[in-house]
């Protein structure tokens, strides 16, 4: 009798921790349902369920399942040190199932601890529409230039379908719509998607909301991918000059680099640490940027950030990020 009381007792705190461990995993996802609503036959959907990690130890995701062949799913990023992010990529196989489906995916982390999370996707994927291609496909796209995509969309079953309206959160693209046909129970439209020229440098991950006058799907995504590549390059971007004594100085170089001639018209960083050679005068597609930092007498790390502007275009400029650690001791003379 002594012998399973004891043995009771010895569980309960294992019993808890598994618990908790559910727990804590779930507590890394804001989000962990997902509805993409009505998309389309052949449509390149897919959601991202970021993660982060908030503990102290390292987090590793060993792998992910579907409970339905209508998502496949995927990690970015398996291992993640204290605040770093990942994602879990739910995609639709939209090409091989059609209807409403939902599927439920299983996130299995076995760092520091074992524990499982469950992510819920549904959908209703419509056999009588179709995009071609199946999202808005910008491409690698430089800074400053724009872009243009086109997307035709076809919809079989109703002469009376009509788009009403196309809407976006993304105040960088625009849309054209434009019918191309009707009659015989098809309908079809081209959209012209721009985007413009003063859209930031980074990857695309929107989505176009298109409005109809469908009753039982009165809106359709169309997702819309790509990347603003910087017209300028900075190397290194991460500038590090090692350990110096309060009053010593390093020097170094930044390269600035960009697919036409340009002038570097400034230079700015917030310390008077950093001090830099004269503006080059006359246009070349790379630049070398000399520069000297003096230590001051305070000791602890330095992390300075030193923007590059050019004549480019209005928001093309460059970035470097300086590190120096200041020792504590005697000033240098």
């Amino acid at each position: 009798m002594f012998r399973k009381v004891w043995l009771a007792l010895c569980l309960l705190p294992l019993l808890a921790s598994l618990g908790m461990g559910q727990e804590w995993a779930n507590k890394m996802f804001q989000v962990r349902t997902h509805d993409f609503g009505a998309v389309a036959k052949g449509a390149k959907v897919y959601y991202e369920f970021e993660l982060q990690n908030i503990y102290e130890e390292t987090v590793h995701i060993a792998s992910v399942r579907s409970s339905c062949g209508c998502t496949s799913p995927s990690i970015k990023n398996d291992t993640l040190k204290t605040w770093e992010k990942g994602a879990i990529v739910a995609k639709l196989n939209t090409d091989s199932f059609l209807g409403h489906k939902s599927a439920t995916v299983t996130v299995t982390i076995d760092k520091p601890f074992y524990a499982e999370v469950q992510l819920n996707v549904s959908t209703d994927i419509r056999g009588d529409l179709v995009f071609q291609p199946g999202s808005v496909q910008f491409g690698n796209v430089e800074q400053g230039e724009g872009g243009v995509a086109k997307v035709h969309v076809s919809q079989a079953g109703r002469s009376d379908w009509k788009i009403t309206d196309v809407r976006s959160n993304d105040d960088f693209l625009g849309v054209e719509l434009s019918e191309t046909n009707r009659g015989g129970g098809r309908v079809g439209y081209d959209l012209v998607v721009r985007l413009k020229d003063n859209a930031p440098v980074g990857f695309i991950s929107s989505q176009l909301a298109l409005i109809t006058n469908d009753s039982r799907s009165p809106s359709v995504s169309l997702p819309v991918e790509g990347k603003v590549e910087s017209a300028l390059n900075v190397s290194p971007s991460a500038l590090s000059l090692g350990e110096l004594k309060p009053g010593q100085k390093t020097e170094a170089k930044l390269i600035v680099r960009a697919k036409k001639p340009f002038r570097v018209t400034g230079i700015s960083c917030d310390s008077d640490c950093f001090q830099f050679a004269a503006l080059p005068e006359e246009p070349k597609k790379l630049h070398f940027i000399p520069l000297t930092f003096t230590a001051g007498s305070k000791g602890g790390t330095v992390v300075k950030k030193i923007t590059i502007e050019t004549d480019l275009g209005e928001g093309v400029s460059g970035e470097s990020v300086a590190t120096v650690v200041v020792k504590e001791g005697n000033t240098e003379t």
